[in-house]
């Protein structure tokens, strides 16, 4: 049990750190992400009024879909931005751009799976749709749209993190950790080697 609790806190302890201001960086882009969201539905059409038809197809783009995807852009950026310079500190070991597409490429894979979610919470026929009876938008807080923004934030993050830590920001993965040249490590564990 002691060697598991030192695998997991000890040796991965650098992970827990990573993850734990990922999830504080990630809070703040959840505030970004539904207040952009907010606003868009204040200043824009109906959320479930029809943005535009796919062709070929009987389904259609909703608004809600293009201020998701909005909010998402605007909150992308303020995440990249602060993961790169806290949690992940990768400012000096890549250009800007070299790790941004691949951070905007994982966060756009995020928003794929996140449309999907939030197409099945929106749509009244999905049986995971948000009750229109409690999420009638009478308040704020009953509003169907910013809990089905909410709910697939929720959902995706935990993939997301995996995806940055591990690709885009993999060129820092280990740069804390301290090397020490082989001779000094043989000569410490046998010092009478060198006699």
């Amino acid at each position: 049990m002691e060697r598991l609790r030192h695998y997991v806190l000890v040796r991965h302890g650098q992970n827990w750190i990573q993850l734990f201001r990922f999830a504080l960086v990630g809070g703040s882009g959840v505030v970004v992400n539904l207040f952009v969201a907010i606003m868009c539905k204040k200043i824009g059409p109906d959320e479930n009024g029809i943005f535009s038809d796919l062709p070929l197809t009987e389904f259609n783009v909703r608004w809600y879909h293009v201020y998701s995807t909005i909010a998402f852009l605007v909150a992308n950026l303020w995440n990249f931005q602060l993961n790169r310079l806290w949690t992940f500190r990768s400012a000096k070991h890549a250009g800007w751009f070299k790790e941004y597409f691949p951070f905007l490429t994982v966060g756009i894979l995020g928003q794929i799976v996140g449309l999907g979610i939030l197409t099945l919470l929106m749509h009244p026929n999905s049986i995971f749709s948000l009750s229109t009876t409690y999420f009638d938008d009478s308040t704020g807080f009953r509003t169907r749209f910013y809990w089905a923004q909410l709910i697939t934030i929720a959902i995706v993050t935990p993939l997301s993190f995996l995806l940055n830590k591990f690709w885009t920001f993999s060129a820092v993965r280990g740069r804390d950790k301290v090397t020490e040249p082989v001779e000094e490590s043989f000569e410490r564990e046998h010092p009478k080697a060198g006699i």
